[in-house]
C-alpha cells in the first residue's frame, strides 16, 4: 500500500512539474508577443512598400524614357547613315539590350537594398565566383565588342567575298552576328567564326577586281597579227560585258611565263564576283579565234624553278 501511495505521489509531482513548465513557456510566448511593437512593424511595412512602389515607378519611367531616346537616335541615324537595314537593326537591338541589362541590375540592387538585404556583402562574398565567371565571360564580351565595331565600321556585308588572313579562311559572308560570323568557302564549307578570332579582314567586294588573261603564243609567229585578233575579240566582248567591265580590256603586251614560254596578256577591271566567268569567256574566244586564223597555241606544261 505504501508503494502505491508513493507511486501516486510521484505521478502527481511529475504532472505538476509539466504543468508548471508549460505555463512558463506560455508566459514567455505571451511576454514575447506583447513585447512586439506592432505599430513600428506596421510603419516599417508601409514605409518599405512606399519605397518599393517609388522604385518600381522610377525604373519603369527610366525604361520608357531610355527606349524613347534610343528609338529617336536610331531613326535619326538611319536617315543620315548609309548602313544597311540589317546592320542598323543589329545596332539598335544591341543598344536596347545593353540599356535594359544595366537598368535591371540597378533595379534589383535598389530593391534588395530597400528590403534590407546586404547586397554589398553578398557581392563581396561572391567575389571569387565573380572572378571565375568574369574570366569565363571575357571571350564572350570580346566577341560582342568586336562584333559591334565590325557592324558599326561596315567592315563587311552579307554577300561580300572576304579573306581572313590569320585564319587562312576565305569565302562569302552568309551571316554577320554580334557574337560570330559565318563564311561559306568555295567548296561549300560553312565556317562559324567567333568575332574575337578575327584580326585582319581582306574584303574583296568593295572595289572592282583585276582580271588578267594570258593567251600563250609562239614568239616566232606574227605578233602584230595576233595582237590585232586579240584586240578584235576585246572590242566584241567589251560590248557583251558592257555593264560588268569597269575599265578595259587593254592589251598589256608580251609577258614571259618562264622557261621559254610567252603569252599576250590582257588586263581589265570587272565587278566583283564575275572574274572567273569573264576570264574564261575571253580566254576561250582568244584560243578559238587564233586557232581559226592558223596560229598555234602551245600546250606544253609550264615548269617553273
Amino acid at each position: 500500500m505504501e508503494q502505491l501511495i508513493l507511486a501516486t505521489a510521484t505521478t502527481e509531482s511529475s504532472s505538476v512539474d509539466i504543468a508548471q513548465e508549460a505555463t512558463q513557456k506560455l508566459n514567455a510566448l505571451q511576454r514575447f508577443w506583447n513585447s512586439i511593437d506592432w505599430d513600428q512593424i506596421t510603419l516599417t511595412i508601409i514605409e518599405k512598400t512606399l519605397y518599393i512602389l517609388f522604385i518600381v515607378v522610377l525604373f519603369l519611367l527610366l525604361a520608357k524614357i531610355g527606349r524613347a531616346v534610343i528609338n529617336h537616335l536610331y531613326k535619326g541615324y538611319a536617315n543620315k547613315a548609309s548602313l544597311s537595314e540589317s546592320r542598323l537593326k543589329t545596332i539598335h537591338t544591341l543598344l536596347g539590350n545593353t540599356y535594359s541589362y544595366i537598368l535591371v541590375f540597378f533595379f534589383l540592387y535598389s530593391l534588395l537594398s530597400t528590403i534590407g538585404i546586404p547586397v554589398g556583402s553578398l557581392l563581396a562574398g561572391a567575389g571569387i565566383a565573380g572572378v571565375a565567371i568574369g574570366l569565363g565571360a571575357q571571350g564572350f564580351m570580346n566577341d560582342i565588342i568586336t562584333g559591334f565595331f565590325i557592324i558599326l565600321e561596315k567592315q563587311m556585308d552579307v554577300g561580300n567575298y572576304i579573306k581572313l588572313t590569320n585564319l587562312s579562311i576565305e569565302g562569302t559572308v552568309t551571316n554577320i552576328g554580334i557574337r560570330s560570323i559565318q563564311v561559306k568557302s568555295i567548296d561549300g564549307t560553312l565556317h562559324f567564326i567567333p568575332n574575337r578570332n578575327i584580326t585582319t579582314i581582306s574584303n574583296l567586294s568593295r572595289s572592282n577586281m583585276l582580271v588578267q588573261v594570258d593567251v600563250r603564243i609562239k614568239q616566232d609567229e606574227d605578233l602584230d597579227q595576233i595582237n590585232l585578233i586579240i584586240e578584235k575579240v576585246n572590242q566584241e566582248l567589251a560590248k557583251k560585258y558592257h555593264d560588268d567591265i569597269q575599265n578595259g580590256p587593254s592589251i598589256f603586251g608580251l609577258v614571259d611565263l618562264g622557261n621559254g614560254n610567252f603569252a599576250i596578256r590582257t588586263t581589265m577591271y570587272v565587278l566583283n564576283g564575275l572574274q572567273a566567268i569573264i576570264k574564261e569567256d575571253f580566254l576561250t574566244t582568244y584560243v578559238k579565234e587564233l586557232t581559226d586564223a592558223g596560229f598555234t597555241i602551245p600546250s606544253t606544261p609550264i615548269v617553273t624553278v
